[in-house]
């Protein structure tokens, strides 16, 4: 599987050059071929791009424009969405606790699709936005995934019925349920026991007049990881196999965050500080926990950093970042060749969950970001001419 965009030594250089560092690199070309091959592998099911992932303007353009529907989870993000004219039948509320101001946006703004997984919803939904089409978020098990969604949201498989009927009974358009495995699940196995679960429960909910036609399988599909190895073709086929099976005739909608931005950005940053501290070098870069590699800490991810230096011994040494505060330290303990200031370093898969919570703190700004495709043919043309 193709791991994703990732520049070029040189194509760094001339970047940094002309833009400086830290810089985000967003490859529009990488989104679309993220998107195609979820089209492709799991053809029956509706995409709604989880813009949480990452909400530049450009991807929710792009996506937009390839037919994605989009997950959204804050009157904020609702109303970036309906500002760029997307139509709000397009956009899933799939917060299962709202606030009010999210089902205003939702009124004002034509989302009438959202989820729920507790009594206190139903009555929020049914007063703002009545009769609105709802699915039940269910809570499945997955305690290997990366990030485990399940432990915050999702109701239990026992009260998963009476939670239908109530939605039904307060007139709700009670039509489905959704469930998510959690973040980079790598094997079908955790999709497939909780396609079984909601196999079980359309069954039930028809032999009590409901009428469940669309099923949500959340994200979590995987993008590549260090040391993680997957055969995403295969699972995905697994996945589709299933639905084709138990759910000929459901609607099937999908919630890819990290696997349609993830491995469609790349991160430059330079050294701008070495020291030694108890014996270990420290390289201080120009970006921090503050700024993209706020991941660190909200994403839990462990990204790769790429030196171009071939051929030299390894080394341990800590990267911090360029903030005052003393949190502000990234990778303890990293392999890593030796550094020098100026040193550039390419942190490729930095898509998601980085520039999307990335702060102004200290007064740092947050890094520009460029999209490849409005610089690749220049940069091209330079290392062609030697420039």
């Amino acid at each position: 599987m193709n791991k994703g965009f990732q520049l070029s030594q040189v194509a760094v250089e001339k970047l940094v050059a002309r833009f400086g560092s830290p810089l985000l690199v967003l490859s529009l070309d990488q989104v679309k071929k993220n998107y195609e091959v979820l089209r492709k592998h799991l053809p029956r099911a509706k995409v709604h791009y989880a813009i949480k992932a990452n909400p530049h303007p450009e991807i929710l353009r792009l996506m937009s424009k390839l037919g994605s529907c989009f997950d959204v989870a804050s009157d904020g993000e609702i109303k970036t969405l309906y500002d760029m004219g997307v139509d709000g039948s397009r956009l899933i509320y799939a917060n299962p606790v709202k606030t009010h101001v999210g089902l205003l946006a939702c009124s004002d703004c034509g989302v009438h699709r959202m989820t729920f997984d507790s009594v206190t919803e139903i009555g929020k939904i049914q007063a703002v936005c009545p009769g609105a089409t709802v699915l039940l978020r269910l809570r499945v098990d997955n305690s290997s995934a990366h990030v485990d969604l399940n432990s915050k949201f999702g109701a239990s498989r026992e009260d998963a019925l009476n939670l239908m009927l109530q939605a039904k009974e307060a007139g709700l358009d009670m039509a489905g349920i959704a469930f998510h495995v959690g973040s980079q699940t790598v094997v079908a196995d955790p999709y497939l026991q909780a396609l079984d679960i909601s196999r079980e429960l359309f069954a039930e909910a028809k032999e009590v007049g409901l009428d469940l036609h669309i099923l949500d399988i959340g994200g979590g599909m995987p993008i590549p990881e260090q040391k993680v190895k997957f055969n995403l073709p295969e699972m995905l086929k697994q996945i589709s196999a299933r639905l084709d099976e138990d759910f000929p005739d459901a609607e099937i909608w999908c919630e890819p965050g990290r696997f349609i931005c993830g491995t469609a950005v790349n991160l430059i940053t330079s050294v701008i500080g070495v020291t030694k501290r108890g014996g270990m070098p420290w390289y201080f870069l120009d970006e921090g926990l503050y700024g993209t590699f706020s991941g660190v800490l909200f994403d839990q991810w462990d990204f790769q950093l790429l030196s171009f230096k071939k051929g030299v011994k390894k080394i341990v040494a800590t990267f911090a970042g360029p903030s005052c505060d003393s949190l502000d330290v990234m990778f303890r303990g990293s392999m890593t060749a030796t550094l020098e200031m100026g040193d550039k370093l390419l942190v490729p898969a930095c898509g998601a969950y980085t520039s999307a919570s990335a702060t102004n703190f200290n007064g740092f700004s947050k890094a520009k970001i460029i999209v490849w495709e409005d610089m690749k043919a220049r940069i091209n043309a330079d290392i062609n001419s030697g420039k």
